[in-house]
């Protein structure tokens, strides 16, 4: 008979979804009570970020609730599918002004692919431009069918900017919290899930965890994916260390012995060798499969990507994967985090035109210092969009030119005249487009290619012609090593670099 378990209640946490400028760092904020600005590159959150906040809800009662707030730019789509994941409820952020928007759809998809129950936030109704019902109108144009517009899923206009609507969606995420009945075993072993991961110059490899059952003590060991550490600094989301963490709560571990992997589940245990014994199972199970699906043909343009965080390099490899086509790619080289080192360049020096790449970091002087020597050109980023619109502007300009052959014209040999050494004098019939003077031409005998030629001299009606077009006859001395033939054809063509 197994021993029964102490279960107990633990607070909702909450991820915050949508599309990029509808506000949702910004509601994030006003919860937090901050009016510090958020100091993300370009207005655009770049991480995963994770706070908890109290709410005295309408009993009186105080609540703790936890938010994730998930990047909304295109390329961040795998942290918004893991901050689903994670989640027990989402906020689906909605702007009263632009209404349903490309990632509005693509952070529902990650919603509804998860079953994570959520909530549609009206943003920005103090905006002068904001029209609730023209925005409740475009959600059930898209299937999202909230209450009142035949549907159930839970809405709440507000505004982030004047709090307005702000307490009744924070008392909106407590009834669905409670309808949800979270609960957790307090004396169990701490499980979750790493939401984020960077390497610190001062600190070490340190990673973001959401605890979803049990506890987190110092003095215990974590193991998560490849990846273990002993719990000896932990961190709650405003920095301090603590020695015990529970359910639901966002906690910093630091002291990793690799960079885990963003996304991967995370458990405690009592010894080193219970989690050293966790990691030897996962390298087990984690065959490694690399089914090359690049052609071998394409040229490859290769580059080290250094970014801040694990989430910043999935974001970064997302993109770049989007670049590839039939006749270029991106041949990572090395993708890690922290700063542009020395070794970095030395590994770009092994890599024939290799580009450095960093995204959110810092470059070391002593590196700079080499990539001049060496002439290794180093790029850094601190929006997505712009790392990824340099990037394809580099691969159009190094893509290998192609020439192709293009048709001008096509001519049926009527008549054979005369013939000295590789120059034959015939009688033809333009049958489509133009042949011009100088022109390279294709032989077809029956529908087969037999040779190539030149068109050295061009007559129509025994004048001297520079071009005959479409339903005229001309003749024409044509130079080829292969002999023509009555009923055989011309094909005009010209040579374009693509």
């Amino acid at each position: 008979m197994t021993e029964k378990t102490h279960t107990t209640e633990r607070a909702p946490v909450i991820a915050i979804m949508g599309h990029i400028d509808h506000g949702k760092s910004t509601l994030l904020a006003y919860i937090r009570k901050s009016t510090q600005p958020l100091n993300e590159a370009g207005g655009i959150t770049q991480h995963v970020s994770a706070y908890e906040v109290e709410h005295e809800s309408s009993d009186g009662k105080t609540h703790k609730i936890t938010f994730i707030d998930t990047p909304g730019h295109e390329a961040f789509s795998g942290i918004r599918r893991r901050g689903a994941n994670v989640a027990d409820i989402a906020i689906l952020v909605v702007s009263a002004e632009d209404g349903v928007k490309p990632q509005t759809i693509e952070a529902l998809k990650s919603i509804t692919d998860s079953k994570t129950p959520y909530i549609v936030a009206i943003n920005k109704i103090d905006k002068p431009e904001a029209n609730i019902e023209r925005t409740k109108q475009s959600l059930a144009e898209n299937e999202i069918y909230i209450e009142g517009y035949g549907g159930d899923i839970p809405v709440v206009s507000l505004s982030s900017k004047t709090g307005e609507g702000i307490p009744e969606l924070l008392d909106m995420i407590l009834l669905v919290a409670e309808m949800q009945e979270l609960i957790t075993d307090p004396t169990a072993h701490g499980s979750g899930v790493v939401i984020e991961s960077n390497r610190d110059v001062k600190k070490g490899i340190t990673a973001t965890c959401i605890i979803k059952n049990g506890a987190i003590k110092k003095g215990e060991f974590i193991a998560a994916g490849e990846s273990t550490a002993p719990v000896r600094i932990m961190e709650n989301y405003l920095g301090s260390q603590m020695n015990e963490m529970s359910a639901s709560s966002p906690v910093r571990i630091i002291g990793w012995d690799s960079l885990p992997i963003v996304g991967s589940p995370f458990h405690t245990y009592m010894t080193r060798t219970e989690a050293e014994g966790y990691v030897t199972e996962e390298k087990e199970h984690r065959a490694v499969k690399t089914n090359a699906t690049f052609n071998p043909n394409t040229y490859a343009v290769p580059v080290i990507i250094k970014a801040d965080a694990g989430g910043s390099l999935e974001a970064v490899l997302y993109e770049i994967k989007k670049l590839t086509s039939d006749r270029v790619r991106v041949d990572v080289v090395s993708a890690s985090i922290g700063a542009i080192s020395d070794s970095d360049i030395q590994l770009a020096c092994a890599s024939k035109n290799a580009i450095v790449i960093g995204f959110n970091t810092k470059i070391d002087s002593s590196a700079r210092n080499l990539a001049e020597r060496q002439e290794i050109e180093i790029q850094t980023f601190n929006i997505i969009y712009k790392l990824s619109e340099w990037l394809a502007d580099v691969l159009v300009n190094r893509t290998p030119k192609i020439q192709t052959k293009e048709s001008t014209g096509r001519a049926k040999i009527l008549k054979t005249f005369s013939k000295i050494k590789d120059r034959q004098i015939i009688g033809a019939r333009v049958e489509s487009g133009v042949i011009k003077l100088g022109g390279l031409v294709t032989i077809m005998r029956r529908d087969a290619e037999i040779g190539e030629g030149k068109i050295k001299e061009l007559q129509q009606q025994k004048n001297r012609s520079d071009e005959v077009a479409e339903g005229k006859e001309c003749g024409a001395m044509i130079e080829a090593k292969v002999e023509l033939a009555p009923g055989d054809y011309i094909e005009s063509f010209i040579i374009v670099e693509k």
